[in-house]
């Protein structure tokens, strides 16, 4: 059959592979150019207000009233400056990333392990231990402000690091939960048996075997986990006090008066803010790659 349709299209009477290939390439260019310019003008929308917000912390308040859309003219660096020193950027970033990253931490540790016992030590309680988890994620954060103030105000927590990480730490663990256990449920149990075998205990099983073979969905969760973190204003405002534990968020705010703002004042503190949020996420993007390619191939 390839000999007569090789014979056919040296007659010309039927066009060859390469002849089709080209054909084929000509029909996709169109689709492919149209392709290209919608991601060209969905990528311009979404990076316009970020184009936007920057180019109007440049501006002075008149200038921004007067052309809301215009460009910087002559830059005011100083709204920087100001903004930096206002808002003790160096005391408030570092109690942000303690916050944040203590917070993803714990929550990924103590979500693995327990959804570790729920899928391979499974009992009575195991089902319904994952089902009071998974309805965790039902409950919306101002139904448990004043349960969870309460609470802290008797372990006398309230203003301090200890109480908002634990509160980050238990808002935070039934969507870990329910997000190891659908990985682990997909993930051979061979080497973990291999190490029972080899006499490795259940923390040394845990700890050599489980949490390796768990590292794309913990690079991934613990990702997603500081993004909610850093970007929250709730818990703060409520749990801390003392202008000494302030986060980046908190010094945001207060940059809002009652009735009004100053732009150039509050979009530098925005600025601020994110930028370094920002970075980490370019740095560790791959990994939320390699974490949902992970599991979407196990899947």
């Amino acid at each position: 059959m390839t000999r007569i349709a090789d014979f056919a299209s040296h007659l010309g009477l039927w066009p060859n592979s390469r002849t089709m290939r080209s054909q084929s390439r000509a029909r996709h260019r169109p689709i492919r150019a149209i392709s290209t310019a919608g991601l060209v003008l969905f990528g311009l929308l979404v990076l316009s207000p970020i184009v936007l917000m920057f180019s109007d912390s440049l501006r002075s308040d008149a200038d921004v009233d007067a052309h809301p859309l215009g460009i910087p003219v002559h830059p005011e660096w100083h709204n920087y400056s100001a903004a930096f020193h206002e808002m003790n950027f160096s005391r408030t970033l570092g109690n942000t990333v303690l916050i944040t990253g203590c917070s993803a931490l714990v929550v990924a540790l103590t979500g693995s392990m327990c959804a570790w016992s729920i899928v391979r030590h499974a009992r009575r309680w195991s089902a319904i231990t994952y089902q009071v988890f998974v309805a965790g994620l039902a409950l919306p954060i101002f139904v448990l402000i004043t349960p969870l103030y309460q609470l802290m105000h008797q372990l006398n927590l309230l203003d301090s690091f200890m109480g908002i990480i634990l509160a980050y730490t238990a808002l935070g663990l039934p969507f870990a939960v329910f997000f190891f256990t659908s990985f682990l449920r997909s993930v051979s149990v061979e080497l973990e048996e291999a190490a029972t075998i080899d006499g490795c205990g259940v923390i040394g099983t845990y700890w050599h075997v489980v949490l390796p073979m768990l590292r794309p969905a913990t690079a991934t969760l613990i990702i997603f986990s500081s993004l909610s973190v850093w970007n929250d204003l709730v818990l703060p405002l409520i749990l801390l006090t003392s202008d000494s534990k302030k986060t980046v968020t908190l010094s945001v705010y207060s940059t809002i008066g009652t009735h009004s703002y100053s732009v150039g004042q509050l979009l530098p503190t925005v600025v601020l803010g994110t930028v370094p949020l920002f970075v980490i996420f370019l740095i560790l993007q791959r990994h939320i790659v390699a974490g949902i390619g992970a599991g979407a191939t196990k899947g």
